[in-house]
């Protein structure tokens, strides 16, 4: 079993940027793809950004391409969202996921569903 925990959330201007972290425990997930997904109120969660365990493959939502850069440090079991000239439309609960390895669907799933593991969410929320 997986245990995610978010952090690094927050109020932030236009053009501002923070940087989440995903901390895992209970097991390594260092075979694991990880991504970001986000939920803004009466929307349905969408994928932002994957990446694959080695970190050789990544894939963004054309909506944060060149702005969010996703990372991993499998030695600290931590994934990280760096976010930089945010949007108010940017603003959500941002979700942290694991795509368990012994489910492999793809390198970097961009679908909540093929996912396993979710943590609780931290809001972001840019202010214009």
């Amino acid at each position: 079993q997986v245990q995610l925990v978010e952090s690094g959330g927050g109020l932030v201007q236009v053009g501002g940027s923070l940087r989440l972290s995903c901390a895992a425990s209970g097991r390594t997930v260092s075979r694991d793809a990880m991504g970001w997904f986000r939920q803004a109120p009466g929307k349905e969660r969408e994928f932002v950004a994957a990446i694959s365990w080695s970190g050789d493959i990544i894939y963004y939502a054309d909506s944060v391409k060149g702005r969010f850069t996703i990372s991993r440090d499998n030695a600290k079991n931590t994934v990280y969202l760096q976010m930089n000239s945010l949007k108010p439309e940017d603003t959500a609960v941002y979700y942290c996921a694991a795509h368990d390895y012994s489910d492999y669907v793809s390198p970097a799933p961009m679908t909540p569903g093929s996912y396993n593991y979710w943590g609780q969410g931290t809001q972001v929320t840019v202010s214009s």
